[in-house]
């Protein structure tokens, strides 16, 4: 478990970028899975959509990278170094996620090589997935 102090000892984000809440599960180098509670109050319903706000569909998948960064921070890759996105793939968006959902975001190691992450992920609310995608991240340093 890691509560939101420890989350942002690892992560660079703040709000209204800091997509994940807490995490609930890790197995260092195989999985992770993280809490996303989503309100009203997030900046983006106010654009995304005007009287029928949606969770925009890449803010979900950057909510998973920020739980994989998680992850390969806690897995060994030195803390202080940025988590950037090579690539995402196979990315499907199955359901809306709306104000009072909890995104349950799973993460899994595909691949780990050096400074380079394969990851799969999903974003499950009540037990139905809304997102998925797998996705390559790179472990640097922050100045690229």
């Amino acid at each position: 478990m890691m509560n939101i102090k420890e989350i942002q000892e690892l992560l660079p984000h703040r709000y209204p970028f800091l997509l994940v809440d807490r995490i609930i599960e890790i197995e260092l180098g195989v999985k992770v899975v993280g809490i996303k509670n989503v309100t009203i109050n997030e900046e983006f319903f106010q654009g995304h959509f005007p009287g029928q706000p949606i969770m925009p569909g890449v803010l979900i998948i950057e909510a998973m990278a920020q739980v994989a960064g998680i992850l390969a921070f806690r897995s060994g890759a030195n803390v202080g170094k940025a988590v950037y996105f090579m690539s995402i793939e196979k990315a499907k968006f199955r359901k809306p996620v709306v104000p009072g959902d909890q995104l349950r975001l799973e993460v899994n190691v595909l691949q780990h090589r050096e400074n380079v992450w394969k990851f799969s992920g999903s974003a499950v609310v009540e037990e139905k997935v809304a997102a998925e995608a797998e996705f390559t991240a790179m472990v640097t340093d922050k100045e690229i």
